[in-house]
């Protein structure tokens, strides 16, 4: 068993929630005494947890390509007050009046500690960052929103005793990495800043949860595909943009290679790992960060599977050069064995039902926008 060691708070890296309540002292002594064991760090035999209130849940960066999703499915299972989207930009008037939404700057400390206070969250999803291709343009923006927010972030989970998820991605593997299939362990050294900074987020949270308790979760993400947002700056971004295009225009531009491989996902799959994931007794957990996968096709295989709904596509290709180079340093593959044995992860959509159902989604889009489709 661990104990929650006192120079931690030096750091700012203490679990209140853990502290010993057997004696009376002054803020004065505050920082230099122990701590009560974490109880994730408890060597007693796992056993089903009693019933409890639902989770109190704020979902950072909400307004990127997978905050309102996941917002929404968590809402129906928890209750809609009960989950909170944030973000540092305007929400869209059919997102303000679906539930609570509030403004969050992860840089801002202060700020988020009184949010995670007053609203008694117990579950942070922090999806906040820049993304691959655009992290690449701004490497100094990015390391301010992925690591200094991160480490905000972090801390507060820790002070506060929260469930934390933070996503990670296929981009924190790197050229030397395994490529087919990718374990959950092996060299990673990424190529990217958002790469670097997701390896430390995910080696910092497996430090905090060893050595004080912290309930840190994360999953790696493969390219995600959705019709409810445009591309956000992401390298398996083409692979939403096609369908986009497939049916305005019947014209894509891609900028990857046709043989380029990567691991994707259908969006619903993502929320619903995501959740079940969260919902996963401590004890069935034999790592902190999970692979999951759901297919893996190139730019060319996409293409063909959707003009057997849309025979008039043309794709050509004009591969730029910084997202290239970050996909030849990518994964071809997942290996996922470890969620699927551990929390019972199983995708529902394949590459067949992926095409299907996007090629409606962004059809359905398109018409109730008034857009023309193709």
């Amino acid at each position: 068993m661990r104990l929650c060691v006192p120079n931690a708070a030096v750091l700012g890296l203490f679990c209140r929630g853990c502290l010993s309540r057997t004696g009376n002292w002054t803020s004065r002594s505050f920082n230099s005494l122990p701590r009560k064991m974490s109880r994730w760090n408890s060597e007693e035999p796992c056993s089903p947890q009693p019933p409890q209130e639902n989770p109190r849940v704020l979902i950072t960066g909400g307004l990127g390509q997978l905050g309102v999703g996941l917002a929404q499915m968590l809402r129906k299972q928890y209750g809609t007050e009960n989950v909170i989207l944030s973000d540092i930009k305007k929400p869209p008037p059919h997102v303000f009046t679906s539930g609570p939404f509030v403004y969050a700057d992860v840089l801002d400390y202060k700020h988020l500690r009184e949010l995670i206070v007053n609203n008694r969250i117990t579950w942070l999803v922090h999806y906040s960052a820049l993304l691959s291709a655009v992290g690449e343009a701004n490497v100094a923006l990015a390391r301010k929103i992925n690591i200094t927010g991160l480490h905000n972030v972090l801390d507060l989970a820790l002070e506060n005793c929260l469930r934390l998820f933070v996503p990670s991605t296929i981009g924190a593997f790197g050229p030397s990495s395994p490529r087919d299939p990718a374990p959950d362990l092996c060299v990673q050294r990424p190529r990217t800043i958002y790469g670097v900074s997701k390896v430390h987020g995910e080696l910092m949270g497996e430090y905090l949860h060893h050595k004080y308790g912290l309930d840190f979760r994360c999953l790696r993400y493969p390219g995600v595909i959705s019709v409810n947002t445009p591309p956000g700056g992401g390298t398996t971004d083409y692979a939403v943009q096609i369908f986009h295009d497939a049916l305005s225009t019947g014209h894509h531009e891609c900028y990857l290679r046709p043989d380029t491989r990567l691991p994707m996902m259908h969006i619903s799959d993502c929320h619903r790992a995501t959740v079940e994931f969260m919902q996963a007794p401590e004890c069935q957990l034999s790592l902190r960060t999970y692979n999951i996968a759901a297919m893996s096709f190139t730019p060319e295989e996409v293409a063909q599977e959707i003009r057997k709904h849309l025979p008039h596509l043309k794709v050509t290709y004009n591969p730029d050069s910084i997202r290239q180079t970050i996909a030849d340093s990518w994964p071809v593959r997942f290996d996922d064995s470890n969620a699927r044995r551990d929390w019972g992860w199983a995708p529902a959509f394949g590459i067949e039902e992926l095409v299907a159902d996007m090629l409606r989604s962004v059809r359905d889009k398109r018409t109730n926008e008034g857009l023309p489709v193709s």
